[in-house]
């Protein structure tokens, strides 16, 4: 079992910048991909970022490509989104999952709660 906490969500302007958070924590050997997804209001939930734990790959989404850089930190097993420039497109529930390679095409073992971005105009 993995859990999964998501934090760092809130309001910002246009053109602002947020960084979130996801703390890990059970048995988080088991996965091997760790990423981001979003939902937005009236809208299917859509893959933003992930990255194997290793570090080895790392994969974005074309709408978030060059703003939005994900890590992590094994030591703290933390996987972070940093988001720049962001736009009010950007609004959405951001939620963290853990899984293996098939998580970038929506396939994930776990889920963190979620947290809500709200970009502003």
């Amino acid at each position: 079992q993995v859990q999964l906490v998501e934090s760092g969500g809130g309001l910002v302007q246009a053109g602002g910048s947020l960084r979130l958070s996801c703390a890990a924590s059970g048995r988080t050997f088991s996965v091997a991909v760790v990423g981001w997804f979003r939902q937005a209001p009236g809208k299917e939930r859509e893959f933003v970022a992930a990255t194997r734990w290793s570090g080895a790959n790392t994969y974005y989404a074309d709408s978030v490509k060059g703003r939005f850089t994900i890590s992590r930190d094994v030591a703290k097993l933390t996987v972070y989104l940093q988001m720049n420039s962001l736009n009010p497109e950007d609004t959405a529930v951001y939620y963290c999952a853990a899984g293996g390679t098939k998580l970038t095409s929506g396939e994930a073992d776990y889920w963190g709660q979620g947290t809500q971005v709200t970009v502003s105009s």
